[in-house]
């Protein structure tokens, strides 16, 4: 995988981070500026991100679509190239994790999933999209997980995980479409971070194999890479950290 200094006209000048003030978020924000990106908008839910140039912080929450449209609105006047929803949920903030069962379904927590990891990028989408030019390259995309894939699924078990995260990679499908009718040249995709050293991964790193954790500045270079690469034809789909596209 190339460098963030090693990438070239496909990088963008303005990007835009959902999800700024998580470990993955963060270190996209500030990968960017690496390989060459002038504004970077950085939204969270407190309006916390990285100071100075070339941030601009803003404060959105996926549950509050009126707070998605403020920002993008915020936007318009100059809109990013690169929108990247690097927002989620694994364990809920109280403590309620994955099931391994599905005697462990919740109604309630299947909502809350549901809502952080598949409704609130769709709504990112709903107000963003709209902004992306017709006539040239942009890129949308959003972290989704490989155990989203149905074809793939050889476990079982983490149900609202893995079905929000099949849900969103359908989302984005449905998206791509849409949008290639009238901005043939944009990229709509998800991509697969692997296990990254972050708060969502914390409650699961122990037994890990050696190497398979990945620091959070290197799984943000190498998901830029891999946007930097992606062509329109390879719209809707999703891909790992590697640039290897994941199975439906």
């Amino acid at each position: 995988m190339e460098t963030v200094e090693q990438q070239g006209s496909g990088w963008p000048r303005t990007a835009c981070v959902f999800g700024a003030s998580g470990g993955i978020g963060r270190a996209l924000c500030e990968a960017l500026p690496a390989g060459g990106t002038e504004v970077i908008y950085a939204g969270s839910r407190g309006g916390i991100a990285p100071q100075g140039d070339p941030f601009r912080p803003f404060a959105f929450d996926l549950e509050d679509e009126a707070s998605i449209a403020q920002a993008a609105e915020a936007m318009r006047v100059d809109p990013p190239e690169w929108v990247i929803v690097a927002s989620g949920v694994l364990t809920l903030p109280d403590g309620t994790g994955p099931e391994r069962t599905y005697k462990r379904l919740d109604p309630a927590v299947m909502a809350q999933v549901f809502a952080l990891n598949t409704i609130g990028p769709a709504l990112i989408a709903k107000h963003m999209l709209p902004l992306m030019p017709r006539d040239r390259r942009f890129v949308f995309a959003a972290l989704s997980a490989r155990v989203g894939s149905i074809s793939d699924n050889r476990l079982g078990g983490w149900h609202s995980y893995r079905a929000s995260k099949a849900a969103l990679n359908m989302l984005l499908k449905n998206f791509a479409l849409e949008m290639a009718r009238t901005h043939p040249e944009g990229v709509v995709v998800g991509l697969h971070p692997g296990t990254v050293d972050s708060a969502l991964s914390q409650p699961f790193q122990t037994g890990l194999a050696h190497g398979q954790l990945t620091a959070p500045g290197q799984a943000a270079d190498n998901l830029l890479g891999v946007l930097a690469g992606l062509t329109p034809d390879q719209s809707g789909r999703v891909f790992d950290f590697k640039g290897a596209e994941i199975p439906a």
